[in-house]
C-alpha cells in the first residue's frame, strides 16, 4: 500500500525499521539470545553488561521493528520473538542472522551467560544490578 503523503508503502517503512534495528550490536546480540526463549529485562541487562536506560532504548527499537514481543508479568518485563504470523515476517531475518553468526564467539559467549542469568530468579539479577549502580 502507498502512502500518497511521501510517496513511501509501509512495506517500505517496515523494512527500514528492521533494517535499522538490525544496525547495532546490542540489539542484535539481544535477537541471538531470544532464541531459544523468553527472557526478563533484567536477564538482558545481566547478559549484556549495559545499563537498563540503555537495554529498554534497545528492546524499544527492536519492539518498533516488529522483531520482538513483550509481556508484564507483575513488576518484571519479558520478551521474546514475535510468534506467529509477525514470526513468519522475520524468520528469514533470523535465518540470515543465525548463519552468519554461527561461528561468531560473542554469541557463545553470550548464550554461556544467558544461562547463568537463568538460575537467577529476577528479584536477585535486579538487586544486583541496582547494587552495582549505586555502588
Amino acid at each position: 500500500m502507498r502512502d500518497s503523503t511521501n510517496g513511501k508503502s509501509e512495506a517500505m517503512r517496515s523494512t527500514m525499521r528492521i533494517t535499522k534495528a538490525l544496525s547495532d550490536i546490542q540489539r542484535v546480540r539481544i535477537l541471538m539470545l531470544l532464541r531459544t526463549g523468553e527472557l526478563c529485562v533484567c536477564q538482558i541487562i545481566e547478559v549484556l553488561g549495559l545499563a537498563p536506560s540503555t537495554v529498554s532504548k534497545h528492546l524499544s527499537i527492536l519492539s518498533a521493528a516488529g522483531l520482538v514481543d513483550s509481556r508484564k508479568d507483575g513488576r518484571w518485563a519479558y520478551f521474546r520473538l514475535p510468534q506467529g504470523e509477525a514470526l513468519k515476517v522475520i524468520k528469514p531475518v533470523l535465518k540470515w542472522l543465525d548463519g552468519a553468526l554461527e561461528s561468531d564467539d560473542s554469541v557463545a559467549k553470550d548464550a554461556k551467560k544467558r544461562e547463568a542469568a537463568l538460575v537467577c530468579p529476577p528479584e536477585s539479577l535486579s538487586a544486583r544490578q541496582r547494587n552495582r549502580c549505586a555502588g
